[in-house]
């Protein structure tokens, strides 16, 4: 697949959030990513894996490791602030709300996830609009694409890990055929894009 080296006009349009999600895999490329992400952060990075119950706590912690960013497990009615990295708790639906908290909720799986992606960027994208930067990452199953296409009707932007480079590929695919991704980036692009958005925008080098 070839790599997408798009650089679109975003002038004048505040990131506000960016939202990754991911399943099985995904935690390397976050692992990858953090470190190099330039501080201040001017957005919120807030991220939702499929997580077991067993890996709450170190997986916070492995985050914090590898970042001088504030990292923090959200709590229900958490202020959303700018420059803090944000991870859904296990067990929990996480939601945006208008006010600018987030919200948590422990109502039925979706897609045989809680937390789901596709819950959180829907209310990112019913939140905040065109603020909203999706980014979808390695997975087994098919979460987050619906979501994507809320972002994408907000008139947000959507990015997918190139399938070839993910440990599975299928929940980047998916987004791929489903949700009209505008980026499909490799790790080390995933790196500058989300740099470039701490800056006037989304770019590519």
């Amino acid at each position: 697949m070839a790599k997408n080296r798009v650089r679109p006009t975003f002038e004048g349009k505040e990131y506000k959030l960016v939202l990754i999600g991911g399943s099985t895999g995904s935690i390397d490329v976050l692992l990858h990513l953090l470190p190099a992400l330039k501080s201040p952060l001017s957005f919120a990075l807030i991220i939702v894996l499929h997580r077991k119950n067993s890996a709450d706590s170190p997986l916070a912690n492995l985050f914090s490791f590898k970042t001088s960013l504030p990292v923090q497990e959200v709590d229900d009615k958490d202020a959303i602030v700018p420059g803090t990295i944000y991870l859904a708790p296990a067990d929990y639906h996480l939601l945006l709300e208008q006010d600018g908290t987030f919200s948590l909720d422990d109502s039925e799986k979706v897609n045989y996830s809680r937390p789901s992606i596709d819950v959180t960027f829907e209310s990112a994208a019913d939140a905040f609009g065109p603020s909203v930067t999706g980014i979808l990452l390695s997975g087994a199953n098919s979460d987050g694409t619906q979501g994507l296409k809320a972002i994408k009707k907000a008139g947000g932007i959507l990015v997918a890990q190139r399938p070839d480079t993910a440990q599975v590929g299928f929940m980047p695919q998916q987004a791929i055929l489903g949700a009209a991704v505008d980026h499909i980036l490799d790790i080390q692009e995933l790196v500058s894009f989300v740099n470039g958005l701490n800056a006037t925008g989304p770019a590519i080098p």
